[in-house]
């Protein structure tokens, strides 16, 4: 049935924030809305007009969020309706054919929120499972069609939703359609299956040819990283022969690549006993493979800090470093308190590093820049009595898209550094792992 998502609200807004949303900003915040009918509703169509009561935009308004409407559409007037939606979805597919076509990657991307023109909802594929995900309640109202044209479009075994505690609390009834399957609604988990078979296995897909397990249920974001795909690879290739320390290992995506890539050893430490234990589980799904079965592998749980501090301690040496935390800053006031950290992490991978060492560092803080978060870890180094001949830059792949200037939150760099000379002298033991 073709009808429109929902019921229609007159809204206007701020000048300033008129000009952002007619320069293609998908975000009205709040403090920017000047009028809206007192029963406006999460999920409501808002119709964005101008002083002289002509169409600007429409969006998805969202009563609990301080993003008060999530703009669908600007320009010339349409009708949001399933087509509207189908359309979007189907476009945004149509432009990771690339990745579609690709037997040797079977988890991907397919949606990525405002950046593929339909804010607040992410909707990734591993392998014949497809996950949709949530950041706005306002999809809500509207979830049975959202699933019922995913479930079209990409024909997939089943469909899991996952949302925010934020969303889910913002939800009455809970945020599933009446249709769902699989986990019952008190079973704790993150997130439910609404959409064909129930979750009976594991889900194993690839990641270029390199074997992961997911879990689409309690997982990390969607169940995996999928952002830091090439990032992974581009690590792999430097780890040939090499000792590789994975900081943050989380489900051990960077040290099973470079193990695959020919590691002589690999140590991944993360303060999580679950992702310790889905490292070791995922270097296993790889075993039969000539690096990985050469490649010693060992593990730490524990805080990363400590760790690198037991290991500076004993001596031990890497010459891949794979620092990758979790976000240090969701809201503006935390960014001074995360560059700090950047920089205590780097310092802190640098007292564990041979002579010569790839260090590799990430931030998915989208409150901080890029130009700070790289000039962070400058300082760092140049403290630290390190050189650095060079260095690639990097972001998240293809898949991620970023297509406004709030949309991009993953910066990441590979140093090539060189200790100098007159640094303090270490005992430049190389680790073998045990």
């Amino acid at each position: 049935m073709n009808e429109r998502l929902g019921a229609t609200i007159a809204v206007t807004l701020t000048p300033d924030a008129l000009r952002r949303v007619r320069g293609g900003h998908p975000w009205v915040f709040d403090r920017s809305v000047v009028r809206a009918p007192a029963t406006a509703a999460t999920g409501d169509l808002a119709v964005v007009f101008d002083a002289r009561q002509r169409f600007a935009a429409i969006g998805l308004y969202d009563a609990t969020s301080p993003i008060r409407i999530r703009i669908l559409h600007h320009g010339k007037p349409t009708t949001v309706d399933t087509d509207f939606l189908r359309a979007r979805m189907a476009g945004a597919v149509e432009r990771r054919s690339e990745f579609t076509s690709d037997r040797r990657t079977t988890a991907y991307r397919l949606v990525h929120g405002e950046n593929d023109a339909l804010p607040g909802l992410v909707v990734d594929r591993y392998d014949t499972s497809v996950v949709i995900s949530l950041d706005t309640a306002a999809w809500l109202p509207h979830l049975d069609r959202v699933v019922a044209v995913a479930a079209d479009l990409l024909e997939p075994a089943r469909i899991v939703l996952r949302t925010s505690r934020t969303v889910a609390n913002a939800a009455t009834p809970p945020p599933f359609p009446s249709a769902a399957v699989g986990v019952p609604a008190d079973a704790g988990h993150a997130g439910r299956v609404v959409w064909g078979d129930p979750l009976d296995d594991e889900i194993v897909f690839l990641e270029h040819g390199v074997r992961f397990g997911v879990d689409l249920l309690d997982g990390q974001k969607t169940g995996h990283f999928l952002d830091q795909r090439d990032n992974r690879r581009l690590v792999a290739s430097h780890s040939r022969g090499r000792d590789v320390l994975d900081v943050f290992c989380c489900t051990g995506g960077f040290g099973v690549h470079a193990a695959v890539g020919g590691a002589r050893s690999v140590l991944s430490v993360d303060q999580s006993k679950a992702a310790i234990a889905a490292t070791i589980a995922n270097m296993e799904r790889n075993r039969g493979r000539r690096g990985v079965d050469s490649c010693e592998h060992d593990t730490a749980c524990g805080d990363a800090f400590e760790v690198l501090a037991r290991l500076r301690a004993s001596g031990r040496r890497f010459d891949v470093i794979v620092v990758d935390p979790p976000a240090f800053a969701r809201r503006q006031r935390e960014v001074e308190s995360a560059l700090t950290a950047y920089r205590r992490l780097t310092r802190a991978a640098l007292d564990v590093a041979a002579p010569e060492v790839q260090l590799f560092q990430a931030s998915c803080s989208s409150r901080v820049d890029r130009r700070s978060f790289l000039t962070a870890l400058d300082q760092a180094v140049n403290e630290s009595g390190w050189t650095l001949p060079d260095r690639t830059v990097t972001g998240a792949p293809a898949d991620h898209p970023v297509g406004f200037e709030d949309g991009s939150y993953l910066d990441a760099t590979l140093l090539r550094l060189r200790r100098n000379d007159q640094s303090p002298g270490r005992t430049a033991r190389r680790s073998r792992a045990r």
